[in-house]
């Protein structure tokens, strides 16, 4: 089986080397080869994936956070993502905010700060990630979109980050923008200046988030934007 692997990637390669248009294409290794993985992840959202695990009873429970996160021992999991509630329904259910409305903070819902705590007791240099599936419903427009004001929702997602860190002493390495949805550039550019008037600057953007590679063209006529930017999700 691998050596059938292999031959594919071969042919695949060739292909693009050589193109179907007769153009030549060189080749430059003297750089280096790059990264070409840098690790396994795992994601914990969409309404309620992990929900259960927190009620599982000992010894059982401790095995399989030792199998998912401790360093060379089973997945070793070296990022961890998590959902960050919406109080929406976000694919299998629904997961609360930590802001209910603008007034309000509780960094004591849910289960994934304690999925959290678990990744990092378990393996110290694993890296963090928080996304959204879903916004509540006092950060959204009338098109149902959460850009009703760009700078409250950045500072929703900026508090978060706060709160993993205030509450829990877990840093948020990275922070996406909305699972699977549509995104807004003013909003990535909003966000990446109030986590680093916030004292995030080492919280890393990953967006869009979604199926499309429209932003990668965008990022090459916008420098601001591609500086907001870490990497392409």
């Amino acid at each position: 089986m691998a050596k059938n692997f292999n031959f594919v990637l071969f042919v695949i390669l060739i292909y693009n080397i050589n193109g179907n248009d007769g153009a030549t294409y060189t080749i430059d290794d003297s750089a280096g080869y790059g990264r070409t993985f840098t690790g396994i992840g795992a994601i914990s959202g969409g309404g309620a994936t992990s929900k259960l695990l927190v009620n599982y009873p000992e010894p059982q429970r401790s095995e399989i956070l030792d199998y998912l996160f401790k360093p060379n021992f089973g997945a070793s999991l070296d990022i961890f993502k998590v959902e960050i509630g919406g109080d929406v329904q976000s694919t299998d259910g629904t997961e609360a905010s930590h802001m209910h409305y603008g007034w309000d903070e509780d960094y004591t819902r849910g289960y994934e700060w304690w999925m959290l705590q678990e990744a990092k007791k378990r393996n110290s240099d694993i890296k963090l990630c928080g996304l959204p599936w879903g916004f509540p419903g006092w950060l959204r427009d009338d098109n149902d979109l959460p850009w009703k004001n760009i700078p409250t929702t950045a500072d929703y997602i900026v508090k978060w980050i706060n709160g993993a860190k205030v509450h829990y002493n877990l840093t948020i390495d990275y922070i996406g923008i909305w699972n699977e949805s549509p995104y807004n550039i003013t909003y990535i550019k909003t966000l990446r200046k109030s986590l680093d008037k916030a004292g995030f600057g080492n919280t890393l953007i990953v967006a869009p988030d979604e199926f499309k590679w429209v932003i990668a063209d965008q990022m090459a006529n916008d420098t601001e934007l591609a500086n907001a930017i870490y990497a392409i999700g």
